[in-house]
């Protein structure tokens, strides 16, 4: 696996990530992970590797965007000094110009959603061994859908701006696509953006696969 010795691995996001995890720093057990991929990740390393010692921490919030990243960067990432990071951000930049398409002024739109990015990464990227970057998703199956396929511009800039940084990138949208063979979207979550525990290791499953993780270890 690309994790090294007593590494610490930073995940920041919005409320996929934080999902009730403690505050202002999510680490250590009896639920301050959260419940959610974060301490799922957490719980597979620790299982099948636990002579790395990694050191997880979640300091994802509720609601957040690009431009609340931005806000808390220097506190919540430069700070923790981590050796591995990992960004999930973008569902509510699409999401707030879909549910509050009166309010412009809380709308991140694509060209401050990529040029704000691209401005955390760069001055974070020479400090850490290891960048991981994970697309925003909507479980819709229909392409067309309005939501859907905004979505999946902003994911296609994460994974653009990924290669541009020497990131691994995971494309959540693939890892949750391939369930609808079989599955309803609303099974995985009520509102198509907060998945369940199996959505939720959909995520940890495509998260630990761009790691290399050895599932039969």
């Amino acid at each position: 696996m690309k994790l090294g010795n007593n590494e610490k691995l930073i995940f920041i996001g919005d409320s996929i990530t934080d999902c009730g995890r403690q505050h202002p720093v999510g680490e250590g057990s009896s639920g301050a992970l959260g419940t959610g991929y974060v301490a799922q990740v957490d719980a597979l390393i620790r299982a099948v590797y636990p002579e790395l010692g990694i050191r997880v921490v979640n300091m994802g919030i509720s609601g957040n965007t690009v431009r609340d990243l931005k806000e808390r960067w220097s506190g919540d990432v430069i700070a923790q000094e981590p050796d591995w990071l990992s960004v999930k951000i973008g569902i509510n930049d699409v999401w707030r110009q879909f549910d509050a398409f009166s309010r412009p002024e809380i709308h991140v739109y694509l060209d401050e959603y990529k040029r704000t990015l691209r401005e955390l990464l760069a001055e974070v990227r020479p400090m850490v061994k290891g960048l991981v970057l994970m697309t925003p998703y909507y479980l819709e199956p229909n392409l067309e859908d309005p939501m859907r396929a905004t979505m999946d511009v902003y994911g296609a800039a994460v994974m653009d701006i990924a290669n541009e940084f020497d990131a691994s990138a995971v494309d959540t949208q693939k890892a949750f696509d391939r369930q609808w063979e079989h599955v309803y979207p609303a099974s995985l979550a009520w509102d198509r953006v907060h998945p369940d525990q199996a959505g939720h290791m959909i995520i940890a499953r495509a998260f630990l696969n761009a790691l290399d993780f050895d599932w039969n270890r």
